[in-house]
């Protein structure tokens, strides 16, 4: 590792969003460090509380390291579902579901109901934590609705359905530089960038 650059954990087992944390705050100089190479660590159960997820998974993943580490909570919301399925998006139609499972299980909920009802929108909360079991966090969203096949290679999760705002792509048809810019997750992280940069400058 070159002088003066931090390690920081993304405290996440998806590859896919360890390459996007990475990428969104590459200006930033730190190595990333994921879960894969790194000790066990033993994380708190999840419940329907975005920054309250985020914030225990970073200062369980710091705690237990000893490194800054990063962690996000983000979900799905539909107008159809009340707002669901939210922060319980990985486990939407059952257990044993993988990516594609779900968004099958999402469109069969969905079939059938007007534009006003598959009315949506992704939401992250990201947060910082720090080995003293100080944490910070901020959240991003991204608007949109659900459509009603799957388009688009990019992105995992409920990406190839979501239909951004404004826009003739659906979220997996984005190349990876423009998701990086417009993305929950990447309004998320960046709000969170500048308290990142200012506690590793204590370091």
């Amino acid at each position: 590792m070159a002088r003066g650059v931090a390690r920081v954990v993304a405290a996440t087992s998806n590859a896919g969003k360890v390459t996007e944390i990475a990428a969104i705050l590459a200006e930033l100089q730190v190595e990333w460090l994921s879960l894969a190479d790194l000790p066990p660590v033993s994380f708190p159960e999840e419940g329907g509380d975005y920054r309250a997820n985020a914030e225990a998974k970073a200062r369980a993943a710091s705690l237990q390291l000893g490194h800054f580490a990063v962690a996000d909570d983000s979900g799905l919301e539909v107008a159809a579902l009340g707002g669901g399925p939210g922060p319980y998006s990985a486990r939407f139609g059952g257990a044993g579901l993988d990516d594609r499972g779900r968004v099958a299980a999402l469109l069969a909920t969905l079939d059938g109901e007007p534009a006003t009802a598959r009315r949506a929108r992704f939401v992250c909360v990201a947060a910082l934590a720090d080995p003293s079991g100080e944490v910070w966090s901020a959240r991003g969203e991204c608007a949109g609705s659900i459509g009603t096949e799957v388009r688009g290679s990019s992105g995992f999760g409920y990406d190839p359905v979501f239909q951004l705002d404004g826009r003739p792509e659906r979220m997996a048809e984005v190349v990876a530089e423009e998701k990086n810019r417009i993305s929950h997750r990447a309004r998320a992280f960046r709000a969170l960038a500048p308290e990142l940069l200012r506690r590793l400058e204590r370091v």
